[in-house]
């Protein structure tokens, strides 16, 4: 409280005042001005105009006054680098000074100035500093090479600091052990180079777990971490460090025992399995780790997230405990739910009954979210243990009766996968699901329902009523309602034909004339084809053997479960997601191990050494052409993602390249259907006759198809899929490039295109001149793609004056690179008898993209977060078309669809595409839902740049309507 009188100086005249006072001879005076100036900062106010004065005050033997000024110079170094300069001779004499508490605060500061002309000054005294005799000198100056490496890494290596660092390891004082560790794995995780050379051995383990017992707990956690990164040479080695680690899982602080636990986890693996050891240290795993379930809720919620990854690793470590997941009624909302999940992942035959009474009690809570979860978990446990089925058909059953809205909702969803796992099992529950149907408003437990009816419609007396009452409000319910509804009204016709000939003629017309819907139309459209086709086909597709679910507790892939229990205590395990994922730069790119997205990521040689770049010559002669120099090749930056991406479900039916998904055998009998071809008849034109056939004739075939009848496959739509010229591709009309007047009488026009997975140049010779033209000889210059012509001009004959001739040249990517302005330029010369010729063309970018441009959903997204947001554009493009019609306007250009997500209102296409020297360009274009579209935002992201506008420019051609 006695420092508060600093704060409420609000005079004019203070700066003066002020200046006055830091020149006083006397040094308490200067002392109190200096904690004003500090005050004044404090709160806001510019004092930077007192910077010569408070340096002057930083000549004192005072240590309190040394460090106000200290921390002055700290704030206002940035904007007097000039200045501060001035100060480093004090505070390399500072670094040599008898008390250490000074020579640590001076190579602390130092540390923390962010000015690059201070760098060259704090080597000497920071090398001298890692060796100084006092233990906290060091162990300052070990946290300082790790604040040198984020401004200058090239010259922490260049001076040697790493191996001064690493032989702190092996100091006597643990804090200096603690602190060279952290400063290692700091450098470590943001240079990759670092990373190999500070890569410890087990005689530097074993020293790190000699200083365990004295280091502070977050020394302690600093070398867990760091011996967590270790890997054994085999089981022995494993062993002895677990022994060594095991009687940290006893620490008070949480952090240290999350710590010890990781590494448990991981040397685990390298232990026999017979081992007694690894039995016993698995049995004292349990207890810390219930310890951390008592403490305050915000701890319990990291040691639940923690413990989800390690229950599904080693589910035998907590299978005795499941009693301390069993929710509080005080429990926070992400608590109970956090508990829920670990529940049921350790839910087995012995502990089923107690399971199952648990979540009965849950589901009569308030909390409605809760309530759904654990009516959700009463069928998860239902499809996980499969003696319990009946046990949990039973409890859904009475919780039906209670005739709670939200229940029965959620209880009707799960039923439906109960029937996914036990076919014709428990059909007893579908009369008490019938007589809930008024309380189902949710569009999933609507469709779940519908589900339920089409599939069991032979066994409901009233089925064709009650879908009948759904296809009364058809345009009112959601589409995956309709969806749904179109599957199990397909499917009741094939079941009963003769009943439900007007009901499957009238959900046909909705789906396929009503609707603007394009995937509705499109299933309707599927549906229509196969009913008025083939009946037999109609029966084995739709009414199909559904394969058998199971239980999808453990939803992490194994390769991510591993990698997420190397980063057990770290924000990773919480969020469940690699760290790369939310910070960038982490992990590095090295590490990722898609071939695909290497390709994507890395540097295509062409286009590297920009610094070597020299400018074009205004003007080239024919020797130019012909006698190309040397390849000089640019550079391209270095990169990092899209914020909706991230929540991308890569499970999900998708719209991949040429293929549409559809389902049409239920939720998970995904049949894929060959869209390239016939099978929807002439989409840009006469799609079908606006008026359904009657399928009267279809109803006297499906009665005479046995029930049952198998092997038809899907070749039925072979011979709707004959390839036809695609009426999308971008072919651009062909261009003068050298008038008659240039080309002493030779005019030549010319246009590129791509046919047959090659380019093509499509030239038109016309001359004009008085004299035949003969001997035709083409070349091109060296260009940003390396382009050169395949052959030579297949002209036999003479050109006649007056005459013209058109010549199409295959071209290949042989020639020298040489990086282009702009990268599209193409200098040509064409040789006669008469005279040689050069012009220049630029060849369209969408004839570069090569046809292996695709990539899955999973590559796509990883490799738009390895492009840094800085290497993105943003573009609007005026069209009509929706999304079917755009993906099919640019996938005929080799611009390929990735996936199809709806959100907020609006369609996201992602697409890819691969220039033919292995440049990639991913894209995202955002679709309002609202007709008629009238313009779609693209987003473009590439390591290079350059090519970019040109895209933008080739997609708005394909996209113009």
């Amino acid at each position: 409280m006695a420092d508060a009188k600093y704060f409420t100086t609000t005079k004019k005249g203070e700066i003066a005042e002020l200046r006055i006072e830091l020149r006083s001879d006397r040094r308490e005076r200067r002392k109190e001005a200096v904690k004003k100036v500090i005050a004044s900062m404090t709160v806001g106010k510019d004092v930077g105009s007192l910077f010569p004065d408070v340096v002057n005050c930083i000549q004192t033997d005072n240590l309190e006054l040394k460090k106000l000024v200290y921390l002055y110079v700290l704030n206002y170094a940035k904007s007097q680098p000039d200045l501060t300069l001035m100060s480093v001779n004090t505070f390399v004499r500072d670094s040599a000074d008898l008390n250490p508490l000074i020579r640590a605060l001076a190579i602390r500061t130092m540390g923390c100035i962010r000015v690059d002309r201070i760098i060259e000054h704090i080597c000497e005294p920071l090398r001298k500093c890692l060796k100084d005799e006092d233990p906290y000198v060091r162990k300052t100056a070990a946290i300082c090479v790790a604040k040198l490496n984020d401004m200058n890494p090239s010259l922490v290596e260049d001076q040697g600091f790493l191996d001064l660092l690493k032989d702190l390891l092996a100091d006597p004082n643990p804090m200096v052990v603690a602190n060279s560790v952290a400063a290692l794995s700091e450098i470590s995780d943001c240079s990759p180079t670092a990373a190999e050379a500070t890569k410890l051995d087990y005689a530097t383990i074993s020293k790190l777990l000699a200083a365990l017992n004295e280091c502070t707990e977050w020394g302690q956690v600093f070398i867990l971490d760091a011996v967590a990164q270790f890997e054994p040479q085999d089981g022995q080695e494993a062993q002895s460090i677990c022994e060594r680690v095991v009687p940290r899982l006893a620490h008070g602080n949480a952090a240290v025992v999350l710590s010890a636990v990781k590494c448990l986890m991981k040397y685990f693996e390298l232990i026999p399995d017979d081992s007694e050891y690894k039995d016993a240290v698995l049995n004292k795993l349990a207890p810390p780790l219930v310890t951390l379930l008592s403490a305050e809720p915000e701890l319990q919620y990291v040691a639940l997230r923690n413990i989800n990854l390690i229950v599904q690793r080693k589910p035998e470590i907590m299978k005795q405990e499941i009693k301390v997941f069993f929710v509080k009624y005080n429990d926070p909302i992400y608590v109970k739910l956090e508990k829920l999940d670990i529940m049921i992942r350790l839910t087995s035959v012995e502990n089923i009954v107690q399971v199952l009474s648990e979540l009965k009690e849950y589901a009569s809570e308030v909390d409605v979210d809760f309530v759904r979860k654990s009516v959700r978990a009463i069928g998860r446990c239902a499809i996980k243990v499969d003696s319990s089925a009946e046990r949990c058909v039973r409890t859904l059953l009475d919780l039906i009766q209670t005739k709670v809205s939200y229940v029965v909702q959620e209880a009707v969803i799960v039923i439906r996968d109960i029937f996914r796992k036990y076919p014709n099992q428990y059909e007893e529950v579908i009369d008490p699901l019938c007589k809930n149907l008024d309380n189902l408003d949710e569009p999933e437990a609507r469709a779940s329902m519908i589900w339920i009816i089409g599939e069991y419609g032979e066994r409901i007396d009233n089925s064709a009523e009650i879908l009948s009452t759904f296809v009364d409000g058809f345009q009112e319910e959601s589409t995956q309602v309709q969806l749904q509804l179109l599957t199990s009204v397909v499917k009741l016709f094939l079941k009963h034909p003769t009943d439900t000939q007007d009901l499957v003629q009238k959900v046909l017309n909705l789906a396929t004339q009503e609707s603007d819907n394009p995937d509705l139309r499109d299933r309707g459209y599927i549906y229509w084809r196969l009913l008025s086709t083939d009946p037999v086909a109609a029966k084995n597709v739709v009414l199909a053997e559904k394969p058998l679910i199971s239980e999808e507790t453990d939803l992490l892939e194994p390769a991510m479960l591993r990698e997420l229990l190397a980063q057990i205590a770290t924000l990773s395990s919480v969020y469940h997601k690699p760290p790369n994922s939310f910070i960038d730069g982490r992990v590095p790119l090295r590490q990722l191990k898609n071939p695909v997205l290497e390709e994507i990521t890395a540097v295509p040689p062409e286009l590297q050494n920009e610094d070597s770049l020299v400018p074009e010559t205004e003007s080239q002669t024919s020797e130019d052409v012909q006698n190309p120099s040397e390849t000089i090749t640019p550079q391209v930056p270095e990169d990092n993602l899209l914020g909706d991406l991230l929540s991308l479900d890569l499970s999900s039916p998708l719209v991949l390249g040429g293929m549409n998904t559809f389902d049409i055998g239920g939720s998970s009998q995904r049949t894929m259907i060959q869209s390239g071809g016939d099978l929807l008849g002439d989409l840009g034109g006469i799609m079908f006759d606006p008026v359904l056939p009657n399928l009267t004739q279809t109803t006297q075939n499906i009665q005479n198809v046995p029930m049952g009848t198998t092997d038809v496959g899907f070749d039925i739509f072979n011979q709707y899929s004959t390839p036809v010229l695609n009426p999308f591709q971008l072919i651009l009309p062909k261009q003068v490039v050298l008038p008659a007047a240039k080309g002493k009488g030779l005019e030549v026009s010319v246009t590129f295109a791509r046919r047959n997975k090659d380019i093509y140049m499509d030239l038109t010779l016309f001359n004009k001149a008085l004299l035949p033209l003969k001997e035709f000889a083409i070349k091109f210059n060296k260009n940003s793609f390396a382009l050169a012509p395949a052959g030579q001009l297949n002209i036999v004959t003479a050109l006649q004056p007056n005459k013209s001739i058109d010549v199409s040249l295959a071209v290949n990517n042989t020639n020298p690179v040489e990086k282009m302005e702009p990268l599209n330029k193409l200098d040509v010369a064409i040789k006669t008898e008469i005279a040689t010729h050069i012009f220049t063309c630029f060849v369209p970018y969408h004839v570069l993209f090569s046809e292996d441009g695709k990539l899955d959903p999973k590559t796509y997204l990883e490799a738009w977060k390895q492009i840094p947001d800085a290497n993105e554009s943003v573009c609007t493009i005026d069209t009509s078309l929706d999304s079917q019609g755009i993906i099919a306007r640019l996938e005929a250009n080799n611009i390929f669809n990735t996936t199809v997500k709806s959100i907020e209102g609006q369609e996201l296409l992602y697409m890819t595409n691969k220039f033919m020297n292995n440049l990639w360009v991913l894209s995202e274009i955002k679709i309002s839902n609202q007709f008629p579209v009238t313009s779609v935002l693209i987003s473009m992201k590439s390591r290079t740049m350059e090519v970019v506008p040109g895209v933008f420019d080739s997609v708005r051609a394909m996209l113009a309507t």
